[in-house]
């Protein structure tokens, strides 16, 4: 067989972009019924992506370095956008990319809006069913109930930033998991796409940066752990007073949300579209998305 029969392009960052416009379509296209679907599947693997997190760091601290713990749980974070990329769904971080199909006029401002607002919905309901999954199951109270301990803890952390502090680590980690997204563009195969996810969303992890739809799942189980299991989230000796619907909403998602529109479609799309669009005429024609 030829050896040029089988090399495979690179793809190059103008024709990343091609394929961000083609793909952003695509997205827009959906009916609200896929879309909401795809999103409800894309919550719980994000959701699945925390909960492996929480198990591995669980009962850590003291025993490894800060570092190393945040490093664990980054890596076995990525199983979430790695379920999202690979198996198929619509996650609303990701979708900030969408702007790049708009600047370049191939989809309509409110067909995005409207895409954002329906997966957001539905990234919200798949976390919480999930959450409310693990609850009834009770698998917080593994690990003689360092999972349940290690959420709780969690949950107070980021219920503690002011609303600036939250929109800014937003702002942080949606940049790095649109890059994630971004990079996977370039990819040929399920690998390349696996190994483009592990850095950046690794990175976002252990620095401690917010992710919303992570947080629709990692807040709402610090929830219902204190409010339907009161012994278990007594016995954790936390101030757990902070853990309420309105500051899961108003002190968190809300600002974090804002951020994550602000770094991925801002500071990335936006960055690569004013870049690239321009200078499309000189990349390969827009991949077709099937």
């Amino acid at each position: 067989m030829n050896s040029d029969s089988i090399k495979i392009e690179t793809l190059t960052p103008a024709d990343m972009t091609a394929k961000a416009v083609s793909i952003g379509i695509s997205k827009s296209a959906l009916s609200i019924g896929r879309m909401l679907l795809l999103a409800v599947l894309a919550g719980v693997y994000i959701g699945f992506g925390c909960l492996l997190a929480s198990v591995v760091t669980a009962g850590a601290s003291g025993s490894l370095p800060y570092g190393i713990t945040r490093l664990l749980g980054g890596l076995v974070f990525c199983l979430g956008l790695i379920l999202v990329v690979v198996g198929g769904a619509e996650l609303f971080t990701g979708n900030a990319l969408m702007i790049i199909a708009w600047i370049d006029r191939k989809i309509s401002l409110g067909s995005m809006l409207r895409n954002w607002g329906i997966v957001y919905l539905g990234n919200f309901l798949g976390s919480v069913f999930l959450a409310a999954l693990v609850f009834i199951g009770r698998a917080y109270t593994f690990g003689g109930g360092q999972v349940g301990e290690a959420i709780l803890k969690t949950a107070s952390t980021k219920l503690s930033y002011t609303f600036t502090q939250a929109f800014v680590l937003g702002i942080l980690c949606n940049i790095l998991v649109c890059l994630a997204v971004w990079l996977t563009y370039s990819a040929h195969s399920t690998t390349d796409k696996i190994m483009a996810i592990i850095f950046p969303i690794t990175a976002f992890v252990a620095a401690g940066f917010e992710h919303s739809v992570a947080n629709m799942y990692a807040l709402p189980m610090a929830f219902l752990i204190r409010i339907f299991d009161p012994a278990f989230a007594g016995a954790a000796s936390l101030d757990l007073t902070s853990i309420s619907a309105g500051n899961i909403l108003i002190a968190n998602l809300l600002p974090v949300s804002l951020g994550n529109i602000a770094g991925g479609a801002l500071f990335v799309g936006l960055i690569y579209a004013l870049v690239y669009l321009p200078k499309r005429q000189n990349a390969s024609q827009v991949i077709t998305v099937k």
